[in-house]
């Protein structure tokens, strides 16, 4: 049954809106590659063109300003996928006119995008915040109450880095898509009170964590980004998961009822040295764990 008009919560008078913390700017960038034009070069400038995007990638494997992943797509969306982090949109922006400019984005016909950032949801640490500023006498959007939250989000940002500011993670297999919360006319998940999202955020939460070790998930949002609410990487060394997490994930409250769910897009990880393998028309290796 839906949960708008019965808030759970005592305190009605909660905020809506759950804090957050950013991390990493993201770009996906997903080509089809002009294999016909390509095949028409001589060997000395394929070779050249692959050296050059391979040095490139390699620079952008590793380093605290960012890293940047190739990934090899399977199916018609695209053939080869870029995923970037940054520590900014400039630092993206970067990247995006540095691949433009280099000789192989002759070959790389751009089918989509997608622009996000990391993204930690605190609807937990929201509701047991706000009731204690709450019982405390403070009341929202006051100084003493921004003051507090800006206390508590510095004590969270640095409690959270390492999930803020996560490295690519080094798994075989990728799936990526976007996804919104529901705000039709019967459901809607803005209307609903925060403690009864929080409560169905929690339920959604343990189910990921059931799948700890077996698949690593970076969420970002995309509110006023991009045409979805949020972008999710899932990164394993067995695809098979991807199918059993999401299609377990369908049956809890959240997704079942709010959840709408965008393309999906697979890609295999390899290294920047594997590019010359893909661009040869084989599939690229990935070094073993």
């Amino acid at each position: 049954m839906p949960h708008e008009h019965t808030p759970p919560h005592t305190h009605a008078a909660l905020p809506p809106v759950p804090l957050a913390l950013e991390g990493w700017s993201i770009l996906h960038q997903m080509f089809r590659f002009r294999w016909l034009a390509w095949k028409a070069l001589s060997n000395a400038a394929r070779q050249e063109a692959t050296n050059e995007a391979a040095a490139l990638f390699q620079e952008w494997q590793h380093g605290e300003a960012g890293q940047s992943g190739l990934f090899s797509m399977l199916g018609h969306k695209g053939d080869l996928m870029a995923l970037h982090f940054r520590r900014s949109f400039d630092d993206l922006n970067d990247a995006e006119l540095r691949l433009a400019n280099s000789k192989l984005a002759e070959f790389l016909e751009p089918t989509t995008s997608y622009l996000s950032v990391v993204e930690l949801g605190l609807y937990e640490s929201s509701v047991r915040l706000y009731a204690t500023l709450q019982d405390k006498g403070l009341q929202p959007y006051t100084q003493e109450w921004d003051q507090a939250i800006a206390t508590e989000m510095t004590r969270l940002r640095q409690t959270m880095a390492p999930r803020l500011w996560p490295e690519i993670p080094q798994r075989r297999y990728l799936c990526f898509y976007p996804m919104d919360k529901k705000r039709g006319e019967d459901k809607n998940w803005y209307q609903v009170h925060i403690a009864e999202r929080q409560k169905m955020m929690g339920e959604h939460g343990l189910i990921g964590r059931r799948y700890a070790g077996q698949v690593t998930q970076i969420i970002s949002g995309s509110v006023g980004f991009d045409d979805w609410e949020w972008g999710v990487d899932l990164f394993a060394d067995d695809p098979l998961v991807f199918k059993k997490l999401v299609y377990e994930m369908r049956f809890d409250e959240a997704s079942a009822i709010y959840g709408l769910f965008g393309t999906f897009y697979v890609g295999l990880h390899f290294p920047a040295a594997e590019l010359g393998t893909l661009l040869s028309g084989r599939t690229p290796s990935f070094p073993s764990a």
